[in-house]
């Protein structure tokens, strides 16, 4: 699997997938969302595998979404857009089981269709989050939805809205309800799969079915979010030749609260 590691612990029942691009910031190319969903897929069907720990390569970056010099084939029509992250998670590919995310460094754009994904995210001290959507002249619109289930409305909001001018720290992820644990740096991974092995020593029928429980209390909201996502993004988004010119223009400044 091209920029993808997959660990499965036989005796505690928890593998680790580990997005491995690290030169990249873990950024997603088309390769690795085909490994993601061919590694969910598989971990449906793998009985000793009950908990899952999701984790990114490197110091730097849990994720940073989609890498931007992937290629992404569009339909010719106003009516049908494909969006390269929409089945990258777990849920998204029908899998059931507990998907603890392990946050060290940045976090941002596409990782929160992962994190949205997540049972809960434990993070380390040099974690950080934000969404560059609208920096760049786009709409931030499926991991709006998915962040606005985990977060208060007003932080969500000011985190999507204020692009790369503003990341929210590790601490302020966690005053928030974002991140439910924070550890010393480099932590967080060990942290994670305390948590899952415990998770994963209960019997499996109880863990998945409340799993499925909590994502059903999600679901209506979820789905009426993602059904206006396509036009929005489709009436707001800037042509890429000038969202790659706002990219290429970029500045590294920005605060971090």
């Amino acid at each position: 699997m091209s920029g993808l590691g997959v660990s499965v612990d036989k005796d505690s029942g928890v593998v680790v997938v580990t997005l491995d691009r690290p030169h990249r910031l873990n950024a997603i190319d088309l390769s690795l969302r085909d490994a993601l969903v061919q590694a969910w897929r598989e971990l449906r069907f793998d009985d000793s595998v009950r908990a899952i720990v999701l984790t990114g390569a490197g110091e730097r970056a849990f994720c940073t979404g989609l890498d931007r010099d992937a290629e992404v084939p569009q339909p010719n029509s106003p009516y049908m857009a494909d969006d390269p992250l929409l089945r990258v998670g777990p849920k998204a590919n029908d899998l059931w089981k507990p998907v603890v995310a392990a946050v060290r460094g940045m976090a941002c754009g596409g990782a929160f269709y992962l994190l949205g994904e997540s049972e809960f995210i434990v993070a380390d001290t040099t974690a950080a989050f934000f969404d560059p959507h609208t920096t760049y002249g786009m709409v931030s619109a499926y991991e709006s939805v998915l962040m606005a289930q985990r977060m208060p409305y007003g932080e969500v909001a000011r985190m999507m809205l204020m692009g790369t001018a503003e990341r929210i720290s590790a601490q302020r992820a966690h005053e928030t309800g974002l991140v439910s644990e924070l550890t010393e740096p480099g932590a967080a991974l060990e942290t994670a799969v305390r948590c899952a092995t415990v998770i994963a020593g209960y019997p499996p029928e109880g863990v998945q079915g409340t799993v499925r429980a909590l994502w059903a209390a999600r679901e209506a909201a979820l789905a009426a979010g993602f059904v206006q996502a396509p036009h929005l993004i489709s009436l707001g988004n800037l042509p890429d030749e000038r969202q790659a010119e706002l990219f290429a223009a970029r500045r590294p400044e920005f605060r971090t609260r």
